[in-house]
């Protein structure tokens, strides 16, 4: 049982998921082997063939079936007694596709083939390759900002997204023995949101604050720690990103911002608008860089045997380090056959990138949102909305936005803000990490400052994980782009 005190999130919240329990029906945490459908889907030319156990719902007191159900998928040769590989059914890892983005409530992904734009052709998605290859695919679906109970209440704001997870993990474990794949190797992949509840999965593995939620669900007694992560493009450290993007974008006061509509997944398609920023934004701008060097410098994260640190103006090593990181991308990129002669915040001799403007990157990359970029100071985006509560759609979550609220707005608790925050779990005491990481960010991302991935990734080095982190060149805002290298690492981590 759960000793420490609860906090009155945590009572609200599960006093709710009790209410809820009392009228609804008790779901059975034993894996079915017999209920599935018999699959295939054609992928270069080969016929995958697997069983599809589809809707499995993986808690006991579930507040939306529809979200709190698992796929999961699992390749016929396992049943045949036959290996695919260096996989057998005992030792398959597990990939554990997250569909969330914008924390937008998300169905189970299912392994499909999908078109591409301009052409008649269609590629495999990330499940279908899994299978391909000898995984066993469990896709978890989640609540999210916008789910509500029937009785009109919210019933995904933070921290829900990251317990429905956790639970879907814990469902894999209990039921390990029973089903083909190696609970032990799980390993979890998302884009945007998805990614950043990627890497919270990630890094909170069996900590005991979440422990309350995850009972008042009915979660299987289990761990819920994971293998490996793989993040693309992680939204993420939200109380921190308004000023880590101001730190980045600060005196680019010309944006092209993403019009938002009702649904502010990545995945949907969205217009966009140009402007100017406001003196009254300038001056929001200049008062969230200057919050920035404090926090970056009280991480004291390492590189090169260097403490990594910023001045008060936003200049110092820490600056250098993240243009490191385009350095190395343009390099590859050059080697690969791009042109870069029109780049002009490259400086390129006899074939080599030697050195990056980072100032002038910035300008040619370009501002996406005004400031604050995330606690929106009318409650507008979709991260006011992750930490509204059952009665209130969106609320602020950061001390700075409250304050200067125009809509009235109030604060989320600092428990909401804090389990959804994987930079507090990296290193803590009784919490398993996971042991490796695959994180990208795209050179052309603007959506959070580059400075988001590269502290998650310095902390992950500096604690001993694996880390395999790069800003691939040109790339925007998505995930799954690279699939060839991404199945390539789960591989070598997979066998090594």
């Amino acid at each position: 049982m759960y000793k420490k005190p609860l906090q009155l999130l945590t009572i609200l919240t599960v006093l709710s998921v009790y209410l809820s329990m009392a009228m609804g029906k008790t779901y059975d945490l034993r894996f079915d082997s017999t209920n599935y459908q018999a699959a295939s889907l054609e992928v270069d030319g080969k016929t995958v063939r697997y069983r599809a156990y589809e809707g499995i719902v993986y808690v006991q007191n579930p507040l939306d079936t529809k979200y709190q159900s698992m796929n999961i998928y699992v390749p016929e040769e396992y049943f045949e007694g036959k290996t695919i590989g260096a996989f057998s059914a005992q030792t398959a890892p597990i990939f554990l596709p997250i569909g969330v983005g914008g924390y937008m409530p998300a169905e189970p992904i299912k392994p499909s083939l999908r078109s591409q734009p301009g052409t008649t052709t269609a590629s495999p998605n990330a499940a279908l390759v899994a299978l391909s290859k000898g995984y066993v695919v469990a896709s978890p679906g989640a609540r999210g900002r916008t789910s509500k109970g029937a009785d009109g209440s919210y019933i995904g704001k933070a921290p829900a997204a990251i317990m429905d997870l956790k639970a879907a993990v814990r469902y894999l474990r209990y039921n390990d023995a029973v089903m083909p794949g190696n609970a032990e190797r799980i390993i979890s992949n998302g884009t945007s949101a998805g990614g950043a509840l990627s890497a919270l999965l990630g890094a909170t593995g069996n900590n005991r604050e979440y422990e309350p939620y995850l009972e008042a669900l009915g979660a299987a007694p289990a761990r819920d720690d994971i293998f490996a992560v793989s993040a693309y493009c992680p939204i993420t450290n939200l109380e921190n990103a308004d000023a880590a993007y101001e730190w980045q974008f600060e005196g680019v006061n010309e944006y092209t911002r993403l019009q938002m509509t009702g649904n502010t997944s990545f995945q949907a398609q969205h217009t966009f608008v140009k402007g100017t920023l406001t003196p009254e934004e300038i001056t929001l701008s200049k008062l969230l860089k200057a919050l920035f060097p404090p926090y970056l410098n009280s991480l004291k994260l390492r590189a090169d045997d260097r403490l990594l640190s910023l001045n008060p103006d936003g200049n110092g090593n820490f600056k250098g380090y993240v243009a490191s990181f385009l350095q190395t991308s343009a390099q590859k990129a050059l080697e690969a056959g791009e042109d870069l002669s029109k780049v002009d915040w490259l400086t390129v001799q006899n074939g080599k990138v030697t050195a990056v403007d980072f100032d002038a990157y910035v300008k040619a990359v370009g501002r996406m949102k005004v400031p604050p970029a995330f606690d929106g100071l009318n409650l507008e985006t979709a991260e006011n909305e992750l930490f509204g509560s059952s009665t209130i759609n969106a609320r602020h979550f950061t001390t700075f936005s409250f304050q200067r609220s125009k809509a009235q707005g109030t604060l989320a608790p600092a428990e909401a803000i804090r389990l959804m925050n994987p930079m507090n779990f990296l290193g803590a005491e009784a919490t398993k990490n996971a042991k490796y990481w695959r994180i990208r960010h795209g050179t052309a991302d603007r959506d959070t400052s580059l400075a988001v991935p590269v502290i998650l990734a310095t902390r992950l080095q500096n604690l001993g994980y694996g880390v395999d982190f790069a800003l691939p060149w040109n790339q925007g805002h998505g995930g799954d782009y690279d699939l060839n290298e991404l199945f390539a690492w789960m591989a070598k981590i997979s066998t090594q």
